[in-house]
């Protein structure tokens, strides 16, 4: 497993559309597993292929966070919601493609998904809470949108120039 450098915003690929998976194979297979490792080491509790550049429509979380609890790893490929419920939930959501930034965003509380699993076989869960909102922000991710998207536009401005700071910040340090 790889640990893959993650994409800070603004980079054009986060704003891309990402192609479906039309099979799995070893590469999607290894790609997942550094999406894992990647996420785990940032930390976070989800991540999707574009923020490690590869604009396919994969997503990794686990949003197990209570101490000493077991690891539910998920590997996401193709993802769609077949149901969102009509109540809402407002999270503070972050990401890591904008580190140390956090804002309320309100989703369904509850969504559906469907996707293909590293198995090749289609599965479909209902997540709630955390999961729910980890889910439709990565899936977001897929879409080519990010959370900042969600707020209004001076508040989305500020931290667009924060990250752009940071990046030419990271830049002379040479850690880009």
């Amino acid at each position: 497993m790889t640990i893959r450098p993650i994409l800070i915003h603004p980079d054009p690929r986060l704003k891309k559309l990402c192609d479906p998976v039309p099979e799995i194979t070893d590469e999607i297979r290894k790609l997942a597993d550094d999406m894992l490792a990647t996420m785990y080491d940032a930390p976070g509790v989800g991540l999707a292929a574009p923020q490690v550049g590869v604009l396919k429509r994969v997503f990794v979380m686990d949003c197990v966070k209570e101490e000493g609890a077991q690891p539910d790893p998920m590997v996401l490929i193709n993802p769609e919601i077949t149901w969102t419920s009509e109540e809402t939930n407002v999270y503070e959501e972050g990401c890591l493609s904008i580190p140390e930034q956090y804002a309320e965003v309100t989703r369904p509380k509850e969504v559906r998904m469907a996707w293909l699993g590293l198995d090749g076989q289609r599965h479909e869960e209902q997540f709630d809470a955390l999961w729910a909102t980890c889910a439709q922000h990565e899936l977001d991710h897929l879409n080519g949108k990010l959370f900042i998207d969600y707020l209004g536009p001076m508040k989305r401005k500020m931290i667009t120039r924060k990250m752009e700071k940071l990046k030419r910040e990271r830049a002379r340090e040479g850690l880009v």
